[in-house]
């Protein structure tokens, strides 16, 4: 498939889309959104590709959503859009999906980072909601998904101030997942998808999507949906394979079943 606003790009058993509107930063429009939504659904479908890489240009993941398309939207219109919709789409995304950061990652842009799975970024990069700044909020999951990860304090702060966060900062706050020279960001991303890749699919799958869990439930639900997904792993082969492999002394051939 032809995209306008992206690149996919395959390496082995990972695949990388790239946002691809360097002229404007790579801001968020509706079309964008739908082609990054559509890509991702088809990776998630394609059994040869285990983990995804999203990421941006050197000077921009993504600097917010495009304002031109909504500068003078009404409610009803939003509404009417589903703009949001497809935000929930890449939340059913199976497989892990590892963000990439250099530069900006500011409004919708630190949204799509923080809704994925892990985040890699530049030591150049900065985070932040801004959407104050516009007489707006984080829409698109910035007030729940940045407080779960790192508090109400520093949300507030962010959220309410519009200040950007360095990178150094978003690791110290548990933000993101690692911090890396700009030259090497992609990289470092693609080096960690490797590693999720050469892992047992269905494990993975169902190990991501226990943790998710933990956000949504209590302990008690949480250690009971957790202890249920381990012990359907027991009916997998990967997981037969995992064993044989460990006592065999030999690496595992894993192949999602």
């Amino acid at each position: 498939m032809t995209y306008a606003n992206i690149l996919i790009e395959h390496d082995d058993a990972i695949a990388v889309v790239i946002l691809n509107r360097p002229k404007v930063l790579n801001a968020l429009n509706r079309a964008t959104m739908d082609e990054v939504v559509t890509a991702l659904e088809a990776l998630d479908h394609d059994d040869a590709v285990r983990c995804i890489v999203l990421t941006g240009s050197e000077r921009a993941f993504a600097a917010g959503a495009d304002i031109n398309e909504f500068a003078a939207a009404t409610p009803v219109e939003m509404l009417a859009g589903y703009r949001f919709q497809q935000w929930e789409r890449i939340r059913q995304i199976a497989k892990p999906v590892i963000a990439a950061v250099r530069g900006f990652a500011l409004g919708g842009g630190c949204e799509l980072a923080m809704l994925c799975d892990m985040i890699v970024a530049g030591e150049g990069a900065r985070f932040g909601q801004p959407e104050i700044n516009l007489g707006l909020m984080p829409g698109a999951g910035g007030t729940q998904r940045l407080t779960r990860a790192v508090g109400k304090a520093r949300a507030m702060e962010i959220i309410l101030t519009g200040r950007q966060v360095t990178a150094a900062e978003a690791y110290a706050m548990g933000l993101i997942t690692r911090v890396v020279p700009d030259e090497v960001v992609v990289e470092t991303a693609k080096d960690i998808a490797r590693q999720i890749a050469a892992k047992a699919p269905v494990a993975v799958r169902l190990a991501k999507d226990a943790v998710l869990a933990a956000f949504d439930t209590t302990l008690e639900v949480g250690l009971d949906y957790e202890r249920k997904l381990f012990y359907l792993l027991f009916a997998t082969e990967d997981r037969q394979e995992g064993v044989r492999a460990f006592l065999e002394k030999r690496p595992a051939a894993f192949r999602g079943r």
